[in-house]
This record gives structure tokens, sequence and C-alpha cells, in this order.
């Protein structure tokens, strides 16, 4: 069987992908890999800040398409990028790979959030960064920020910045570490949903691949996800939203740290959850609901 990945053409993204496909090809060698790249509408537009986007799945639309139209079997994503309602016929296989969730901060001229200066000039493109890093610091000079890592780590250095938020994922597969100035902890930003875990789409009724991606996941990575991602479709987030989870399942429980506010800023609500085993599948329910009472 031949099966066709399709993916954004971004350094990372076919980093990610190739991810994949190695451990497909290695589990499944009677089986051919071939790779497609996809511009999407976020790839080929590249000047309109992300919050000021219309468009719902901006990195993903294209790459649906193709996969309900059948030219591709699989779709690779950061399962970030993906919105939380997919589109009819297509569903996400469980999840093989996930990375440090955490954001992290590249600084210029200092190592932590504590040592920037005053008015210190940051840039990130979410919402959901910029309104958890003024609540520690509201002198900070928030600007927004496009483009790939690479893109990114240029514009600090030639426009001035003093420095830039980025997801901890993106710089360990780029093989950047040693550019990472402070990893932030996940009660002081609180990542996006599935930040870190690489999104496998595909259609719906597609149960040979399903299997497949099954038998080689991860379980505990999965199930949290899928937590995370009820969180995200019952609070109705979007890229417009500052809105983040991170749910992690030890032995004996689960919690679920959440950020939630309103698009200008002007609130924003942190709250740790915590249930046992056996609310596994309430705890976004019980999550939301009061979340939502703001």
């Amino acid at each position: 069987m031949n099966i066709i990945v399709g993916t954004r053409g971004s350094k990372l993204a076919l980093l990610q992908t190739k991810q994949i496909v190695d451990r497909l090809s290695e589990a499944y060698p009677q089986d051919t890999f071939e790779i497609k790249i996809i511009q999407t509408h976020g790839d080929r537009n590249q000047q309109a800040r992300l919050d000021q986007m219309s468009t719902s799945g901006i990195f993903i639309k294209e790459i649906e398409q193709q996969l309900l139209q059948h030219d591709i079997d699989l779709a690779v994503h950061s399962m970030k990028d993906m919105p939380a309602r997919l589109s009819k016929g297509l569903a996400l296989g469980d999840v093989m790979l996930r990375e440090d969730s955490r954001d992290v901060l590249v600084l210029r001229n200092a190592s932590s959030l504590q040592e920037l200066r005053p008015h210190a000039i940051i840039a990130t493109g979410s919402k959901r960064r910029k309104y958890q890093l003024l609540a520690y610091r509201p002198d900070l000079n928030i600007v927004g920020i496009r483009g790939n890592i690479d893109t990114r780590l240029q514009k600090m250095e030639e426009e001035g910045l003093d420095g830039i938020v980025v997801a901890a994922a993106a710089m360990h597969r780029l093989k950047k570490k040693e550019c990472i100035s402070y990893y932030f902890s996940e009660d002081e930003m609180v990542p996006a949903t599935t930040q870190g875990a690489i999104g496998l789409e595909l259609r719906e009724e597609d149960e040979t691949l399903k299997e497949m991606i099954h038998l080689l996941a991860n379980e505990q990575d999965t199930r949290e996800t899928r937590i995370e991602r009820a969180f995200l479709y019952l609070m109705n987030g979007g890229c417009h939203t500052p809105i983040g989870a991170r749910c992690h399942i030890d032995e004996d429980h689960i919690t679920l740290q959440c950020v939630y506010g309103k698009e200008d800023g002007t609130e924003l609500r942190k709250q740790l959850f915590e249930v046992p085993l056996s609310k596994e599948h309430e705890l976004a329910m019980i999550a939301a609901t009061e979340m939502k009472k703001g």
C-alpha cells in the first residue's frame, strides 16, 4: 500500500512529518510512504497578524481538502494549529509523538523574565502568551511577529527586539535548545492546548490507517491531548481567544491547568482542576463549566 502524507513546507513541518514517516516505515516495511508538500492560506499570507485573520484553521484547510479529495491519505500538523472542530468526514489519529509542551523565552540580553529591562520589547503572535506575560510584567511592550523559528530569530536581531516567546517543542525539534534563555513553568505560562503534540489527521472511515497509527501511539499522550481538545471544543476557543490547557494523567488522578480570557485581555483567568481517574471523561466539562462562570 502506498500512503501519501500531506504537510506544510516549513522546516519544522517537514521535520515532524519525517519523524512520523520514519516510524511508520520502520513498523510497516511492506508499505511505502510519500510526502507531499501543500501550501496553506497561513503560509501564503505572512503579513497579517494571526489574531486578525478570520479564517479558522488557516494552516490546515488546504491540507484537509486534499484528504477529503483522496489526494493524500494522512495529514501531519502541529496539533495546536488544529481547530476544535474538524471538517466533516475527518478524524484525528492517536498521538505518536509529543515534545515538551512548555513555552520559552529567547532573549538577547537577559536570562529570565525577571531580568528583562523595564519596558522591554517582546514579540509574540499569540494573545494567550501576550496576556499571560503582561500579568507578570505589565510594563513590557508586546509586539506581534510572524514567520518560522529562523525568521523570528532573525527579526529579533534585525529589529532590536529584547526577546521572543516560542514553543519549546519547536526549538527542541529544530535543535536550537542552546538559544533558549528561560523555560516558563506550565502554571506561569499555560501552554496552548495540545502544544508539542504532532497531530495526525485522516479520513474518518480509514480504519486500516487508524489501527496502524494506534499500534504505534503513546496512550498517555493520546488521553491527555483528548482532554485538552475537549476543553478547547467546549470553550469554543479559537485563534482570537487567549485560551490554553495542559493535562497530566498520573497513577491515581488527573490535573488540567487552564487559562481563558477575553479577546482584549481585560480578563484573564487561570485555574487548576484535579479529579480522580474515574472522572477522566468528565474533566473537560467540569473545567469548561467553571471557567465560563468567570
